[in-house]
């Protein structure tokens, strides 16, 4: 049946999980929710779209962790420091890792011996997962999530569980069952996107033997000589994640977004071809790539920003000046404020570069983060968790990396498993109790026994 430009479709769908914990998406968020919910006692199904967990740090090739800790502090501890420290003795932390800087030190990624440990620990706590399987619709209740609808190769099938948590990076469940959400700047613009990449044929001492680092001003040479479409000043630049091997934050997909397939396409066959660009760039320009050959670009755009859902607090740019401490706190973390400029412009990389400058922390210094943050607004049985949890665009540009993920997922997946175990909603979760479940999975919580905090 048609009415104008759409269609009207029914059809039935199986129920084929019922379960008490439902996990969308299988990113660093979602690894940590569901072996955190497993490990409580709970049925566990975990639905990932693409082909392996891991999301930007395994299909989108993002070459490095950042900072796990604030240089006194493992922040990321529980899950999030079982899973580096597998990787490193699987050997995938990169040739240039020491453990006794985990703390404060970048990590570089093998995205294939981390796809190895993400698949060993969600398998090993028991969680029921699916690859390639794609949520596309929320069915509701009131305030409460019924269904989780999800298309694979055998079809759609709907998942039934007691408490669902989003971990898709872009706040997909939650916004279709109707929490409210923010996205981008008060005018709309998001961070650019990266498409991550893979070289061979690095000489690592050479490079450092150059200390040219990104290129020390050697880029806007590159530009008067017309090497880049665009002056984008802005090079994360790239990691050592093997002997003769770097791993790529190269270049930006500026105007990218998230949530519409149609742009994510325009940025993934542009991305294909600025990699040629930077190729040229540190071939030429700077030391030690002389040789440097391609290998991959990642099979997903590697994206920093689309959605924020709103939840019981917003976590804000004060937070992060305060060092603030909560009540309800899940977490700390240290990362510093980092907005990538939305447009390859010399005034907005010099805006980034004072943020970045002065919007961090001292050796020892972090921000807690509430579980109200985690509590999508309008949804009683769901949670949010990643670089979508409920926070301005300055502190969402500091908890979106992979360890802070790490946190907030771990929080997750023990609220939900004991909201089941309670017979309660999300809300109905005693903080106290969460905060010392959270305590036994190993998490950094110095403040669980502060009173009467903010």
């Amino acid at each position: 049946m048609s009415a104008g430009n759409s269609i009207v479709m029914k059809r039935e769908v199986p129920v084929r999980q019922e379960v008490d914990v439902f996990v969308a998406g299988g990113g660093p968020a979602g690894v940590a929710a569901a072996v955190a919910a497993a490990r409580q006692g709970v049925s566990v199904f975990l639905a990932e779209g693409h082909s392996c967990f891991g999301g930007m740090g395994t299909a989108g090739l993002v070459p490095a962790y950042m900072q796990f800790g604030d240089g006194v502090d493992f922040l990321a501890a529980g899950i999030g420091e079982e899973v580096l420290d597998r990787l490193h003795q699987a050997g995938g932390t990169g040739p240039d890792y020491d453990p006794k800087h985990k703390t404060h030190a970048s990590v570089g990624i093998n995205a294939e011996v981390l796809k190895r440990v993400y698949d060993e620990m969600v398998a090993g706590a028991g969680a029921e997962f699916a690859f390639h399987t794609v949520l596309i619709d929320v069915q509701t209740q009131g305030e409460r999530v019924a269904a989780a609808i999800c298309a694979a190769k055998s079809g759609l099938f709907a998942v039934r569980a007691k408490v669902y948590v989003d971990c898709t990076g872009d706040g997909d469940l939650c916004a279709w069952a109707g929490a409210p959400f923010e996205k981008g700047d008060e005018q709309g613009n998001l961070m650019p996107g990266t498409l991550c990449s893979l070289w061979t044929g690095v000489d690592w001492q050479a490079v450092r033997a150059s200390g040219l680092g990104g290129g020390d001003g050697r880029i806007e040479q590159a530009f008067k000589d017309g090497v880049f479409t665009y002056q984008d000043r802005h090079l994360p630049g790239m990691w050592r994640v093997g002997d003769d091997v770097g791993g790529g934050n190269i270049g930006h997909t500026f105007g990218v977004d998230g949530t519409d397939e149609r742009s994510l396409t325009e940025a993934l066959v542009w991305g294909r071809r600025l990699v040629l660009e930077y190729e040229r760039y540190y071939k030429e320009y700077l030391r030690g790539f002389e040789k440097m050959k391609l290998v991959a670009t990642g099979s997903l755009l590697g994206l920093r920003e689309t959605r924020r859902i709103m939840g019981d607090y917003v976590l804000c740019l004060d937070d992060f000046k305060s060092r603030a401490v909560f009540d309800d706190e899940i977490g700390r973390y240290s990362y510093p404020v980092d907005i990538h400029p939305s447009r390859a412009e010399k005034q907005a990389f010099d805006r980034f570069m004072d943020e970045w400058k002065n919007l961090r922390y001292g050796r020892g210094e972090s921000y807690g983060i509430p579980y109200r943050c985690l509590l999508p607004r309008k949804l009683a049985n769901a949670l949010v968790a990643g670089r979508c949890i409920s926070a301005d665009r300055f502190l969402q540009g500091s908890v979106r990396t992979m360890p802070g993920c790490y946190i907030t997922g771990q929080a997750c997946g023990a609220a939900a498993a004991l909201a089941v175990q309670k017979g309660t909603d999300a809300r109905g979760v005693d903080v106290k109790d969460l905060q010392q479940r959270l305590l036994k999975l190993g998490a950094h919580l110095p403040n669980a026994a502060a009173a009467g905090r903010k």
